[in-house]
């Protein structure tokens, strides 16, 4: 497995439109144009799963459903292009450890604040319950503490 130095060289070489940057996590940032990488980190996985959001100019999304979607396909990449043209080998349990984070990410947003049924998403931060009718706002979340908002009708 290749240090996250060497790596991090081949790849701006590589990938010259990106930008990359240290910073406290892993991540990429479409707005910037940048993989941000935590610099005291071993994990190349990480490193190669937000090259692949990158590549796969992955910029936004308007149903959360999505973001799970771009998750999947970044995973995909890194494991079955970057881990292969690095060295890297991705091991199953790291992705599916990402993926459930965004999974537990998911139902805890779309759980019904009043009843705790599955709910629905009906805009960019806004679900509807089918079985008590609540309807809710959610904040981003990815970064922070998940906060649900009852809608008044």
């Amino acid at each position: 497995m290749p240090s996250i130095a060497s790596l991090l060289n081949s790849i701006i070489s590589d990938f010259p439109a990106l930008n990359f940057a240290p910073g406290d996590n892993f991540y990429w940032s479409p707005d910037n144009n940048t993989v941000y990488y935590a610099q005291d980190s071993k994990d190349t996985a990480s490193l190669l799963h937000e090259l692949a959001h990158g590549i796969l100019d992955h910029t936004g999304y308007s149903r959360d459903i999505q973001l799970i979607e771009m998750e999947r396909d970044a995973w995909d990449y890194a494991v079955t292009l970057l881990g292969p043209r690095y060295g890297a080998i991705i091991e199953d349990s790291t992705v599916q450890g990402g993926l459930d984070s965004y999974r537990d990410w998911l139902h805890a947003r779309s759980s019904c604040p009043a009843c705790n049924a599955t709910g629905f998403q009906t805009k960019k931060y806004q679900y509807n319950c089918p079985v008590c009718s609540h309807r809710w706002k959610v904040n981003d979340a990815r970064l922070c503490g998940l906060k649900r908002y009852s809608i008044k009708n």
